[in-house]
Order: structure tokens, then C-alpha cells, then sequence
């Protein structure tokens, strides 16, 4: 109902270009350069105007895109508003994106819950990195998504979305059987500042979440390794290669002999979880299903992670 050429809009102030809208929005560079001159004919206004290669967006196209989140937000409520005229069991489909984590920990158990209870309702999971999962929600391609928070998702404050903590969860060091700390039950991050590091891709959330909590313990981490998944991650450490921060409820494969050590803080490196939702659609059935769903889980099997969460 929305006018498809908004949610490119959106998509242009989000990520700074053309290029990158397009990529998010399953079209070409070209494709979306027409629909905004075309959009802009129509309204008889300027929305875009080239800075190098990039475009900046006029005050007629931030005036646009704040009745745009209105009207997408209204929309959302009206189909809310429209269930409740539906007679018999929850039916349709329910879409949740999460990362890796809580793809593999929190999600499943919640679709489980969500089968018991809902048998007629189609739920779908699909695992994303946090910023992608924004675009997938603001494209209509999600429902629901769980994501890190981290310095390149939108913030809380944007209207577009409605972010509520989930659980918030420690991050523990990683170190191999012959590193002098292996016998700990506790270490101070600071203890191994001057150790080589293991971190996620530049720009991915794990890399930022490595990068603040050391940042916030004085140091820069000497980087000598980036490994995304926890299985090269793992390997690299137990042989010596450097030390890593693993989530506390991220599963390490057990052929690769680590020792994982809570960190005594202050201060206490902590990744902080999120629902997010188009704004408005939070009381869509389904979606309030999927939502009570993952508080559910997160009440009952993680009880400790969720009350550290209520602060955030």
C-alpha cells in the first residue's frame, strides 16, 4: 500500500548512495536513479542532489521521509486494527531474522513454542548479520529481527523501528591450554592486552563488539587474526595463535582444546540483545506471537542474561 519508491528513499538515507540502496533493494543503480527523478516529478521537488559519489538528501526528501515512517507505521497499525476482525486460530506467516547466536540458542526454541501453540502459523528463520537484518525489516522481508547492538544499526531513537532489550549477555576470554592465564577462574581484560588477537571481519558486529569492549578497557587489541566463525576462531586459539572474546552462550567445537575464562570487571564486556520491528507492527498477531515468543525463552532458559537486559 506504501509506494514502493518511499522504501528506496529510506534506503538512499540509510546508506549514503545509489549503489548501496540498490544493492539492499534487489535493484539496479540505474532502476533506482529513475524511480527517485520520477518520484521527484511527481512531487515537483528536489530529493537528491550528487556530492562526488555520493548524493545528499534536500530538506524537500527529509520532510518526505518523515511522513513516509508515518505512513508505513500507520499502515502497520491498520493491519493490526484489521486482525482483530478475523475470527479462529492464528494463521499466516511469521518471518525472524536473527545472528548467529541467537539464531542457533534463543530462535529455535522459540519457533518451537510457537508450533505448540500456533500450529496453522508458518514461521521462517533466517540468520543475518544485525545491519542487514534493518534492511530486511524495513524491505518487508522480515517480521521480527534479534540483533547485536553495535555502532551501524539504526538507533533506537529512529521511528522507523521499535528496538526493546531481549538479554544481555557476558563475553568470556578465550585462551589456549598453555597460555599463563589457562588455570584462572577469572581474568581482568587488561591482563591480556598485550596478547595477539583473534577478532571478527572489520565492519562485522563480532569485530565491533571485540573492538569496544577492549576499547573500554583501555586498549587497542593487537590484532594478529580475524576469523568470523567460532570454529577457525577456536582452532587458532587452542594452538597458540592469540586469545579471543566468545559469548557466553556461543558453542565452541570441542575437538579444539580451549579454556574459557569469565571476565572480572570492571569493566564487564557485555553484548546487549534486541528485538526489532517496523515500527507500528508490534501488535500485528502474529508478531506479537513471535515477540512473546522470544521473551518466553529468554525468561525461562536464560533467565539470568534476560534481568541483565532490563536496564538496556
Amino acid at each position: 500500500m506504501i509506494d514502493r519508491r518511499l522504501r528506496v528513499l529510506q534506503a538512499i538515507a540509510r546508506h549514503g548512495t545509489v549503489t548501496a540502496a540498490a544493492e539492499v533493494c534487489r535493484l539496479t543503480p540505474s532502476a533506482v536513479s529513475h524511480q527517485m527523478q520520477a518520484l521527484a516529478r511527481e512531487l515537483d521537488v528536489v530529493l537528491l542532489e550528487p556530492v562526488g559519489r555520493t548524493v545528499r538528501l534536500t530538506a524537500a526528501a527529509r520532510t518526505l521521509l518523515d511522513h513516509a515512517t508515518e505512513l508505513s507505521a500507520a499502515w502497520e497499525r491498520a493491519q493490526a486494527d484489521l486482525a482483530a476482525h478475523r475470527a479462529g486460530d492464528l494463521i499466516g506467516s511469521l518471518r525472524l531474522s536473527g545472528f548467529s547466536t541467537a539464531a542457533a540458542v534463543v530462535a529455535p526454541q522459540a519457533l518451537v513454542l510457537l508450533r505448540e501453540r500456533y500450529p496453522a502459523l508458518r514461521v521462517q528463520l533466517r540468520e543475518s548479520e544485525p545491519a542487514r537484518a534493518f534492511d530486511l525489516l524495513a524491505a518487508g522481508d522480515v517480521d521480527i529481527a534479534v540483533v547485536v547492538a553495535t555502532p551501524d544499526i539504526p538507533p533506537r531513537s529512529d521511528a522507523a523501528f521499535e528496538q526493546h532489550p531481549l538479554y544481555a549477555e557476558p563475553l568470556d576470554v578465550l585462551v589456549g591450554p598453555a597460555h599463563p592465564l589457562a588455570d584462572r577462574d577469572a581474568v581482568a581484560l587488561p591482563e591480556v592486552a598485550g596478547d595477539p588477537w583473534i577478532v571478527g571481519t572489520p565492519g562485522g558486529a563480532y569485530h565491533q563488539l571485540v573492538t569496544m569492549a577492549c576499547t573500554s578497557a583501555g586498549f587497542q587489541p593487537a590484532v594478529a587474526h580475524h576469523a568470523d566463525e567460532w570454529d577457525t576462531g577456536a582452532a587458532l586459539v587452542a594452538r597458540g595463535f592469540g586469545v579471543a572474546l566468545v559469548p557466553r552462550l556461543a558453542e565452541l567445537p570441542g575437538r579444539h582444546d580451549t579454556r574459557r575464562i569469565p571476565v572480572a570487571g570492571p569493566p564487564l564486556p557485555t553484548r546487549h540483545v534486541l528485538t526489532a520491528v517496523r515500527a507500528g507492527s508490534a501488535d500485528r498477531p502474529a508478531i506479537a506471537a513471535g515477540l512473546a515468543a522470544l521473551r518466553h525463552v529468554c525468561a525461562t532458559e536464560l533467565p539470568e542474561l534476560a534481568r541483565g537486559s532490563a536496564g538496556g
